[in-house]
């Protein structure tokens, strides 16, 4: 049975996509079987790995709205056991669109469990937003990454993720978890990295990974060639960073 994740946290620009798209292909780079779904209506991490968005037939948008199969929208990467569900501009409509659905919350969950006996995990990319689409990926999950960038802001806002994730865990998930928070774009020469990195492990201690993502120019130039950091230069430090992470959640789930 594969574990599904959500890579969730509705503030923009805190490395969601980068994790999601690079981890994705770090866990397939350990020999896992990985589906990547791009829940993002501004589709970053299909395109970051590889897919051409305005070629494509169908999206995770058909799968929701029109009810196709959602084998038919799995695409194979570069990756040797990675696919992905691309994502489609479309997507910004479709909260409008399901809000007449029977239990619209749950259309992603219904659409998820047909696959979980094909993959190891399932990594959902989310939006930077708190709105039907990421309460669907909230729900369809067994556990949520919670990315924080180490700067000024980063706690602001964690509150309310977390209240979400309480009413979720409540009302539709009960058995929702947090599978960590993950310290991004970390600079270790920077004492604001350094206070932020401290505050984050004094407030949620074991829940913060061990591993952290460091800034790295690699790890930022790799998705406009269409590829993870560990197809754009396996010794950079993001590729070495996201593949202890991924080492650190198949440890954790064995």
């Amino acid at each position: 049975m594969g574990k599904i994740i959500s890579i969730v946290n509705q503030k923009g620009g805190v490395g969601k996509t980068t994790t999601a798209m690079n981890l994705s292909a770090s866990l397939a780079a350990l020999e896992k079987k990985v589906l990547l779904v791009d829940a993002d209506p501004q589709a970053n991490a299909s395109s970051g790995m590889g897919v051409d968005t305005s070629e494509i037939d169908a999206s995770i948008y058909n799968c929701i709205i029109d009810g196709l199969d959602v084998r038919e929208v799995i695409y194979t990467t570069e990756i040797e056991g990675l696919d992905i569900v691309p994502s489609h501009i479309n997507l910004v409509g479709a909260e409008i669109e399901m809000l007449q659905f029977k239990d619209r919350e749950r259309v992603m969950k219904r659409i998820l469990d047909t696959l979980r006996n094909e993959y190891d995990y399932i990594l959902i990319d989310c939006s930077p937003s708190l709105g039907l689409i990421s309460v669907n990926a909230l729900t369809a999950s067994d556990s949520v990454v919670i990315p924080v960038q180490c700067e000024y802001f980063a706690l602001e806002g964690i509150s309310k993720l977390l209240n979400t994730i309480k009413i979720i865990k409540s009302k539709l998930n009960p058995k929702l978890e947090i599978e960590g928070f993950l310290l991004t774009m970390y600079d270790s020469r920077l004492r604001l990295a350094n206070q932020i990195y401290d505050e984050v492990k004094k407030h949620f201690q074991e829940m913060v990974f061990k591993t952290v993502i460091q800034r790295n120019v690699k790890l930022s130039e790799a998705p406009s060639h269409g590829l993870p950091a560990l197809l754009y230069d396996a010794d950079s430090t993001g590729a070495r960073n996201h593949l202890a992470l991924a080492n650190e959640i198949i440890e954790k789930n064995s």
